[in-house]
């Protein structure tokens, strides 16, 4: 058997509410690259679900920029580091790191020759550097900034030229290379530049503000020229996007009012607007916009949510929305039907993802307002249960919640659906939970020990609880009765570290528990017997234990970031996705006997092909 990772569908960028979100694609139009969490992500515009992930970051990354040349790519993170590398062969070969400034890289700008890169950000000592992207060598300075510096351009013909723009409200220009400090100006903008753009043609700069204003300025001598508006259609919040199209005749804008706008340059004049959200949540401000080299005119902004929206000139509303999460995804579930994956994340989205087209969307109604723990199948339902000490069910038809908002009595450490009773079990720091048609039907108290996860055998009735003192107790159900005995009818004992996951075979009382140190043991329930204590391969606490559908493999996911599946018909053989999601792998599913779907730290999705010998 071995296992092999099909396809990435990647989180969505990382935003931050009163921040620009720098995006960027290739020369050829066909791909947008971006930072989400510790990683960059090369996303395919026409098939979103087919992404690269660079991993070569150990900090939060903030902005990523393909070179002219379209062979490499140059990112930035929160520790002042820029690394370049390679994204045209599979490896993603890093080809330097250098360690910039003592603080945040905002913005990284190529030349044309992509030989030279200018990476501007929040410094302690400077607020930028210039230099050779190959060796490091320093040609030229940042200078004339008396704050952070959030955005940079380099004038992509000669002679060349740069310009650099931050919250104090000024902008730079240098003439170089070496890039040298020519004349600063103040005055124009009066709050934080987010964004500025030398035109194609280099004739132009056009520079965006926190204060509303899109100036105008000359390419080559960088004095200004104009502020450009539209007194009618202009904006009406802060402009944090520039993005220019290929002919230098039109940009467009993105702003905090919730538009995105192409400007015409010569007339000076709003061409098209589009507007999002009728609620005005600050979800749907518009961070950043990429204008991509194709020739269906295609536009691509970002909303403060997240979502990556596709916007043709000759429609009012996006023709596509990418959704996704933005942070660590930390619940995952699989409908019966095996088409539609679940997903809940660290600060409680929830997303429904179609199997076949690895595509995202968002559920309309509130979702939960705090960590996803969990989720729980049945026909045409789902259930999630969050650290907003509620459970909520889904129906799977409209893929939005529905009914009331059920609170559970202590925070919930697990849920299961038991289908042969048509009931949900929650297990809580204070008591096991019943639940059916949104009603708590019975509960019973737990205290002697504090549970961590749950598991249901339909073929046995068994109920089996986690706990942090490293034992599993197990509960014989009635066939009759709702409730759950006030004592467990056993105890198996674990002398090595707490239960962190339990999951029970799909027609036996083989019992998988998963603890805190890596291990994996498996039991039969029914007799407290141990099959095996030889699973010992990951070396960080196991997140999630999921069975095929035929009860002879196992796969596990893990803190040590690893994705592992072992055999329960020959305990010897096992086989490994090493480095599977960076920082560690949440929740791991069979989608059928083949596929794997697994969720991690990194936001990330992946789609494993499992092929037999």
């Amino acid at each position: 058997m071995s296992i092999k990772r099909q396809s990435i569908w990647a989180p969505n960028p990382t935003t931050a509410r009163g921040q620009p979100t720098h995006l960027s694609s290739n020369p050829a139009g066909t791909k947008i690259a971006y930072a989400s969490n510790k990683s960059i992500f090369l996303r395919e515009i026409d098939t979103p679900a087919d992404s690269i992930q660079y991993t070569g970051h150990t900090a939060n990354t903030t902005v990523a920029r393909f070179a002219p040349s379209g062979y490499y790519v140059a990112s930035g993170d929160a520790s002042g580091v820029v690394r370049v590398w390679d994204c045209v062969g599979e490896e993603l070969i890093t080809k330097g790191e250098f360690p910039i400034i003592n603080g945040r890289i905002n913005d990284i700008a190529w030349d044309s020759e992509s030989k030279r890169i200018i990476s501007v950000g929040d410094g302690k000592e400077r607020y930028g550097h210039c230099m050779t992207w190959d060796t490091g060598n320093s040609i030229g300075e940042i200078s004339g900034h008396s704050n952070v510096v959030n955005t940079v351009s380099i004038k992509p013909t000669r002679p060349y030229r740069a310009a650099t723009g931050g919250d104090d409200n000024s902008i730079v220009f240098y003439h170089g290379p070496p890039f040298k400090f020519n004349n600063v100006q103040r005055g124009q903008h009066t709050n934080f530049v987010q964004g500025l753009a030398f035109s194609p043609d280099g004739n132009h700069l056009v520079s965006v503000a926190s204060d509303w204003k899109v100036f105008l300025w000359d390419g080559k001598t960088g004095e200004p020229v104009s502020e450009i508006k539209d007194s009618d259609n202009g904006h009406k919040g802060g402009v944090y996007g520039i993005s220019w199209n290929a002919d230098a005749k039109r940009f467009a804008t993105a702003s905090a009012d919730r538009t995105v706008k192409i400007w015409d340059l010569e007339a000076q004049k709003v061409l098209k607007s589009w507007s999002f959200g009728d609620t005005g949540s600050i979800l749907d401000q518009q961070t950043g916009v990429v204008w991509p080299n194709r020739s269906d005119g295609l536009l691509i902004s970002i909303s403060n949510s997240g979502d990556l929206n596709y916007l043709d000139e000759r429609t009012d509303k996006p023709v596509k929305v990418v959704a996704g999460h933005q942070k660590s995804i930390t619940g995952l579930g699989v409908e019966p039907s095996g088409k539609t994956i679940w997903t809940g994340s660290y600060e409680g989205r929830v997303c429904s993802w179609d199997i076949a087209s690895g595509t995202a969307e968002v559920p309309e109604s509130q979702t939960h307002t705090n960590q996803v723990t969990n989720f729980a199948a049945s026909e045409g339902r789902m259930y999630s249960i969050a650290m907003d000490d509620t459970l909520r069910t889904i129906d799977t038809n409209v893929k939005d919640f529905t009914g009331s908002i059920i609170g559970t009595d202590g925070q919930p450490r697990g849920i299961i659906y038991a289908d042969d009773k048509s009931a949900v079990f929650v297990v809580t720091l204070a008591e096991i939970g019943v639940f059916r048609d949104g009603k708590k039907v019975a509960s019973t108290p737990i205290k002697d020990y504090i549970p961590t996860s749950i598991s249901y055998s339909p073929s046995t009735n068994i109920l089996a609880i986690g706990a942090e003192n490293n034992n599993i107790y197990i509960y014989q159900l009635s066939k009759s009765d709702d409730s759950v005995p006030a004592s467990p009818s056993s105890i198996l004992k674990s002398s090595r570290a707490s239960i962190s996951t339990l999951s029970f075979a799909p027609n036996s009382a083989l019992l998988a528990a998963g603890d805190s140190s890596g291990k994996i043991v498996l039991y039969d329930a029914s007799t407290g017997e141990v099959k095996t204590t030889r699973w010992a391969f990951h070396t960080g606490r196991i997140k999630s234990i999921a069975w095929n559908k035929a009860g002879t493999h196992i796969a596990s996911g893990s803190l040590d970031t690893n994705v592992i599946i072992y055999s329960a018909e020959n305990y010897a053989k096992n086989v490994k996705a090493l480095g599977a999601h960076k920082e560690g792998c949440n929740g791991v599913e069979w989608v059928d006997d083949s596929t794997i779907i697994s969720a991690g730290t990194d936001g990330c999705l992946k789609v494993w092909a499992v092929v037999a010998p």
